[in-house]
């Protein structure tokens, strides 16, 4: 799972537990004036991943790390799909990103209304 929260004008990600090790990373941190947008989406689960690398997927079980789909990377930290929050992104490393969260309506409002703050 996932922690984010906004830190000044940055969007910091904190990857939790093992999903570290899975994921082949621990953090993120994404200016906002790079973020798009986000949404509450339970059904990208469901959606083509692309080429893993790095990273993990065991089907129904847990997809994180890195995804590599028609030029686009995205990240993925998901083992609940009803939580799954994606964060749109411009000029980044990342084309989105796909992350488990505890409160997918909760973080949904924090990105967007720190997006309207700036």
């Amino acid at each position: 799972m996932a922690l984010i929260r906004i830190d000044a004008d940055d969007l910091v990600v904190v990857i939790e537990g093992l999903d570290k090790l899975w994921s082949f990373k621990g953090s993120l941190t994404i200016p906002l004036a790079n973020v798009r947008g986000a949404t509450a989406d339970p059904g990208i689960a469901a959606d083509p991943k692309g080429i893993r690398a790095p990273g993990s997927h065991v089907p129904g079980v847990i997809t994180a790390g890195t995804f590599h789909q028609d030029g686009e990377k995205v990240f993925w930290d998901v083992r609940d799909p009803s939580k799954a929050v994606v964060v749109e992104l411009a000029d980044e490393t990342y084309a989105r990103l796909v992350l488990q969260v505890d409160d997918p309506r909760a973080t949904v409002a924090l990105v967007e209304n720190a997006l309207t703050r700036r």
